[in-house]
């Protein structure tokens, strides 16, 4: 034929409905897997454990110490308030600060007892508390049972399998490892018995809130220090408003007294902290002025001695007024030399210091000098919070990080200028020294005019003086240091403490897990149809037909449930049978419209076996011979001969035994319990099917069949796989290639599709069988093709064989 075609034209229009209809086909797989979902979500739901928040409100205030002023110089505010808030948060979520913490509540050692589904914390819970004797180790991940026999008594058991256990020294924070012999481990002791043994050392004490109820099991269990104390660094803390002083803390967990317990004591610890920073200087000074008047008591004792001594000797217990006065004179130079000495060599320490150091939380406080220059004083104090906040985010980020830089850039900043001041005070003091010293030379030159024994008492007297006066000067600044230290109050300020009020679960998110199941449940049975949709390379529409083939479509055959082939006589008033009427009616209009008068023959073929061939041409021979017109089944796929078994008739003679001459037509002719219809069956299968095909007897059985019949039904082998059925096409007036629903493969209309558009097959149409009118093939109800489609209207008119169960259609799906 002439006409030229695309048979891989496809529309470009995308049918959503067809879609939604594929997919609501589903159903059961949706319903299937949902049931799945909604299943392992209530499994988890209901061992689930409950999670608990709990919180507390603090704020960060500037206190100043009421008896600071501007001569004691011994606490500071640098930054403001600002700068203690940001520091605060740093220092909640840091892991030294929360080492403390976890130290201090012995957090490292889990209380727990059986739940429902599984073990539960027991923190307060238990009749008794764990004092850990931090002394010694203790086994890390090992769980030891605790059961009570009375009151008092009670059994501690555990299993060892003979490995070499962890275990932690939870005071040096030391690991090491130990073997245990494999054995059941068991022994009795009582509350308040110390337990001593080479991998647990614990006293258990009595907790009065919880009664003792013997046989009921409690365990205990120790872990890794660093990992519970990761594990409670992640503390949530935020300003309850933006540069606001007042902080949020948060923590989640599943025992509310033990968050309640650890917020508390977090803040606790950070009020100690900061109170410590306030009072650092205060410490620093009195632990120096404590060194310094022991050496000066010391000194002022021996000078006493000295000076008593001497006015025995020599009966000379007072100056004359000329030496009183000079003494007078050249004792406050002498103090205030000392004075700026003691400056000076501060000046040179704190230089020496700041240049040759890197860790300056150790910078000696100016008021231990007598140091009154807010400058110096301010710089110093400001290095020294720059290095104390330093030394706390080494805790918390590695070293290297971005915020590091940033705060020794403004320690290097502070220090430039504090070294321009010290080198300022320097110039100005040694100006100051040469001038009393010029004074001290005036005095010491009249001095000499005194007499021997008044000299020499004015020596010891002036010696005396600075060493009481050095000794008052030291009493003075620690008397200063304690009261400021004493009055210091830390800045933390509690506005609510943790607390259990009742409430408090966040989680688990039940509703969630179940909406992740609705989503999971839908999600998966959708993907994996999209996906079947996608790599299908089998035939599952009409559409598909025609997408792939330009040969027109004659009619669509239902899905029959029958155990034979005789669909149409078995179950006459079946869809399936209809649907042959159908095609009947169609193949007549096709004869007319070819002109063809007598003999009518139909070839029926396919691509390949299992397509419905045999099925088909069975059915069309017993709907024409239902009609009354004499019809011939003849069974030309001499390979594998199929059609005698539903007559109920033989093979032993057939088209074999008239080809080779070894039988005459009416010897191969055989009747069937169809009236009006005729069966020639293949016969033995031969060595060479189509060259007997291919004979002239072939022509000859076909033209004494036509002297004799009305329609003649040629079942022919597979188009797609001998060569036969190509033989055959000659002798058919209509030729039926057969297209079974979700076994077809679309590329098996190649061959067809070929010989179509070159000619060699002529007046061929498709009938798709095994069909089933359902959403998931994108074909509903009333196509068109013949009489198959009535849907529920059709209730009444046909007898359909019984359908297979839900259960067994589920498992096809699940096969397809």
């Amino acid at each position: 034929m002439s006409e030229e075609f695309d048979i891989k034209e496809i529309s470009a229009s995308f049918d959503i409905k067809s879609l939604l209809l594929k997919i609501l086909a589903y159903w059961p797989l949706f319903l299937i897997s949902l049931a799945i979902g909604f299943t392992i979500a209530y499994y988890i739901n209901v061992r689930k454990l409950p999670v608990y928040s709990m919180d507390t409100l603090i704020s960060i205030k500037d206190d100043q110490n009421p008896f600071f002023t501007s001569n004691t110089s011994l606490t500071f505010n640098w930054g403001g308030t600002t700068d203690k808030v940001n520091t605060a948060i740093i220092n909640l979520t840091s892991r030294s600060h929360n080492e403390k913490v976890v130290e201090r509540l012995q957090y490292y050692m889990d209380y727990l007892k059986d739940g429902e589904y599984q073990q539960v914390n027991a923190y307060k819970k238990t009749p008794f508390l764990v004092e850990v004797d931090t002394s010694g180790v203790q086994i890390v991940g090992k769980q030891f049972k605790i059961v009570f026999k009375d009151s008092v008594t009670y059994t501690l058991s555990s299993v060892f399998e003979g490995n070499s256990e962890s275990l932690q020294n939870y005071h040096t924070k030391e690991k090491t490892t130990q073997f245990i012999e494999a054995q059941k481990f068991s022994r009795e002791y009582k509350l308040g018995e110390k337990v001593k043994l080479p991998f647990l050392r614990v006293t258990l004490v009595p907790f009065e809130e919880v009664e003792v109820v013997p046989g009921v099991p409690y365990y205990i269990s120790f872990y890794n220090f660093d990992g519970i104390v990761g594990r409670y660094s992640k503390v949530d803390v935020s300003p309850e408003s933006r540069g606001g002083s007042v902080l949020k803390l948060l923590l989640s967990g599943a025992n509310k007294a033990q968050l309640v317990d650890y917020l508390n004591a977090s803040v606790a610890v950070l009020s100690e902290d900061m109170l410590e920073r306030k009072n650092l200087f205060a410490t620093k000074t009195i632990r120096f002025i404590d060194s310094s008047l022991t050496e000066k008591s010391r000194e002022l004792g021996n000078v006493e001695d000295e000076l008593n001594a001497f006015r025995s000797k020599n009966e000379i217990f007072n100056l004359e007024t000329e030496g009183q006065e000079i003494s007078a004179k050249l004792n406050a130079l002498d103090l205030r030399k000392e004075d700026i000495e003691r400056e000076t060599n501060y000046y040179n320490t704190l230089e020496d210091y700041l240049v040759n150091r890197t860790d300056y939380r150790n910078v000696p406080a100016p008021s231990v000098a007598g140091i009154q220059e807010g400058s110096i004083i301010g710089g110093v104090g400001r290095i020294v919070s720059l290095a104390e906040e330093r030394n706390k985010l080494q805790y918390s980020y590695r070293e290297g990080a971005p915020v590091f830089a940033d705060i020794d850039r403004r320690i290097d900043a502070v220090k430039r200028v504090l070294l321009e001041n010290i080198r300022s005070s320097k110039e100005l003091k040694n100006q100051e020294l040469s001038s009393i010293n010029s004074n001290i030379g005036q005095y010491e030159s009249e001095i000499r005019g005194l007499p021997k024994e008044q000299q020499e008492l004015l020596k010891i007297q002036r010696r005396y003086n600075l060493s009481e006066g050095t000794y008052n000067l030291f009493l003075s600044k620690r008397s200063e240091a304690g009261l400021v230290k004493a009055a210091n109050v830390s800045d933390v300020l509690v506005i609510d403490s943790a607390k259990d009020t009742g409430g408090g679960q966040i989680g688990p998110n039940t509703q969630m897990n179940y909406i992740i199941a609705l989503l999971l449940g839908i999600l998966i049975p959708l993907m994996f149809i999209i996906l079947r949709m996608f790599f299908s390379t089998k035939v599952t529409t009409i559409k598909d037909v025609e997408q792939n083939t330009k040969i027109p479509i004659l009619g669509v055959i239902g899905k029959s449930y029958l155990e034979n082939n005789l669909a149409v006589v078995t179950k006459p008033k079946s869809a399936v049978a209809e649907g042959f009427r159908a095609l009947r009616s169609s193949l007549q209009f096709m004869y007319k419209k070819q002109g063809v008068t007598g003999a009518k023959t139909v070839l029926v073929t396919s691509s390949v076996s299992g397509e419905g061939k045999t099925f088909t041409s069975i059915n069309i021979a017993s709907v024409f011979a239902l009609s009354e017109k004499k019809t011939v089944l003849l069974g030309l796929d001499l390979r594998r001969p199929k059609i005698f078994d539903d007559f109920e008739i033989n093979n032993k003679v057939g088209v074999v035994n008239y080809l080779i001459e070894d039988a005459s037509i009416d010897e191969i002719i055989q009747k069937t319990k169809v009236g009006h219809l005729d069966v020639i069956t293949s016969g033995p299968v031969p060595p060479n099917p189509s060259e007997l095909l291919m004979g002239e007897n072939m022509s000859r059985l076909i033209d004494e069949l036509k002297e004799q019949y009305d329609y003649i039904i040629l079942d022919t082998p597979p188009l797609g796989l001998v060569a036969d059925a190509l033989e055959l096409l000659k002798y058919a007036d209509a030729t039926i290639y057969m297209v079974r629903q979700n076994y077809t493969k679309k590329g098996m209309f190649d061959i067809v599709n070929e010989k179509y558009r070159t000619g060699e097959i002529t007046n061929i149409s498709i009938v798709m069988n095994f069909f089933e009118e359902k959403a998931k093939y994108g074909y509903g109800y009333g196509y068109g093709y013949g009489g198959y489609g009535y849907g529920k209207y059709g209730n009444g008119y046909h007898q359909n064989a019984k359908k297979p169960s839900l259960l067994t259609r589920i498992k096809n799906i699940f096969k397809r």
